[in-house]
């Protein structure tokens, strides 16, 4: 697989939360750092995703927000 996004993360299928449309996918990274990402049910299905599966958090933005509380 090779692609332009600079933050590709491996990682295992930790769980998914299956929705009407959408599912949350949680993928935890070594170390135990999990990242969330929202994909379609589709989108599931057809990357045959399972809890356990290894797979990427692919990360690609051109701005990132910084917060903090006042």
């Amino acid at each position: 697989m090779k692609l332009s996004a600079r933050n590709t993360l491996k990682g295992t299928v930790k769980k998914i939360i299956p929705g009407s449309v959408n599912a949350e996918v949680v993928i935890e990274l070594p170390g135990g750092i999990q990242v969330t990402s929202i994909v379609t049910m589709e989108a599931v299905a057809s990357l045959g995703l399972k809890e356990g599966k290894t797979a990427y958090a692919i990360i690609k933005a051109s701005n990132v927000m910084i917060g903090v509380d006042h």
